[in-house]
């Protein structure tokens, strides 16, 4: 099986890698192990947060410069800002071209509400999500938040009292909804994402329509947790008209409905275009060949994948991009250099809330991208989002910019090598 470019990781980055070289005509293929992080993901996608020495960023763009000279290994800082500016919109473009519906722009964070009602920044959201600073965003003074009762991955209380403390008249209340009865009868049943399946019916619609009519007769908008419109925003629009006021979603804990409908929304674009996605499966070994490279896989056996270029977008720790040993952090794909403290005491710090070492650790690579085998670059290969170092995504707030823009980066510099 022969494929221009294999693409290791069907993730953000692996998935946005693989349809922007498919929208240009090459053919791909993404090996995916399995549940991508995607899963457990709000939906909404960051692009730069705060920088290294905690500076809060509400122009992204604006804040490269400073970035690139506290953080020299950062993907930006090895992209460029030229670079990195102009793949902004190119990024929220394919988005688009995607299906998705995500509002904001790299030039402005506008924050996101959490699950525990409290507000981050990012750069894109769902439509159907709880945002502010953004052009048409509901003032949400006095917003019932709706839990469903018996349903423990949600805290409808916690987020009313958060909102509260914010100076919003916030209260709450429990939906309490026959149709639920059996789900509710196996804890390990009742999520989010089998809510939403029986709750999208539109009969189930109907009765979810009409507690909320009566809970929120005296609310101005409407708090819910994640738990309708799987497929489509269908639903959730439906049930706005009825009731006549602002309904927002929050994510709850994983899987997540959100997160899952911007991974599906990738994966059709990608096999729309042609894409071949492998699901279950994961790569043992790859040998040099003179005019390719061949990548030997779990479910194919002694049957390789030929491509002329493998892009590696495995993630980090979280799915065994990346792996911990006692006295070293290794790539296990292809045994590639990697970034990391040659004392294990200094890979992390005792207070949990402090920022973590070992987040900036990953796969060291040139500005192309082209990561390193015992110091030697791989012109063949190149590394992209999670896996790569010098940047720490839940302090920086970049993880979903980095996948998105470091896979385009790539898939562009594909694109240019096979024009030459």
């Amino acid at each position: 099986m022969r494929y221009d470019v294999v693409i290791i990781g069907g993730g953000l980055a692996g998935l946005t890698c693989g349809i922007r070289l498919q929208e240009q005509g090459k053919r791909c293929a993404i090996v995916s192990a399995g549940q991508s992080a995607l899963h457990f993901s709000s939906g909404s996608l960051d692009l730069l947060s705060a920088l290294p020495d905690g500076t809060a960023v509400m122009q992204p763009v604006d804040a490269l410069a400073a970035l690139a000279e506290q953080a020299p290994q950062h993907p930006y800082t090895l992209m460029g800002k030229s670079c990195v500016t102009q793949l902004i919109p190119e990024a929220e473009a394919l988005l688009s071209r995607s299906g998705l519906w995500l509002r904001g722009e790299g030039s402005d964070n506008h924050q996101r509400m959490t699950p525990l009602g409290k507000w981050r920044p990012c750069w894109l959201s769902p439509a159907d999500s709880v945002t502010r600073g953004l052009a048409g965003t509901p003032k949400w003074r006095n917003p019932l938040v709706a839990g469903i009762d018996g349903f423990l991955d949600f805290q409808s209380r916690m987020v009313a009292g958060e909102l509260q403390a914010q100076g919003i008249a916030a209260h709450s209340g429990d939906l309490k909804l026959p149709v639920l009865d059996r789900l509710r009868q196996n804890p390990s049943e009742f999520r989010a994402v089998n809510l939403a399946r029986v709750l999208d019916q539109p009969a189930s619609l109907v009765g979810l329509t009409e507690e909320l009519m009566r809970l929120s007769h005296d609310n101005d908008a409407v708090i819910l947790p994640a738990c309708i419109g799987l497929e489509s925003s269908a639903p959730l629009e439906q049930l706005r008209r009825a009731l006549g006021k602002p309904v927002g979603l929050l994510p709850t804990l994983p899987p997540s409905l959100l997160g899952l409908r911007l991974y599906h929304a990738l994966l059709s674009r990608f096999r729309l275009l042609g894409g071949m996605f492998m699901p279950g499966d994961r790569v043992l070994s790859s040998v040099q060949l003179p005019q390719d490279v061949a990548i030997y896989t779990h479910n194919h056996g002694d049957i390789p994948l030929h491509a002329r270029r493998v892009v590696l977008a495995s993630g980090s720790f979280f799915s065994n991009g990346l792996v911990a040993e006692f006295d070293q952090v290794s790539e296990p794909v292809f045994g590639l250099d990697v970034y990391f403290h040659a004392q294990r005491e200094d890979w992390s710090q005792s207070n949990v809330f402090a920022v973590q070492p070992y987040l900036q650790f990953g796969v060291i690579t040139d500005n192309q991208l082209h990561p390193y085998i015992k110091g030697q670059t791989q012109p063949n290969l190149y590394a992209i989002g999670a896996v790569l170092q010098g940047f720490d995504p839940l302090q920086q707030g970049c993880g979903a910019g980095v996948s998105i823009l470091s896979a385009l980066y790539v898939a562009d510099a594909v694109l240019m090598e096979d024009k030459q």
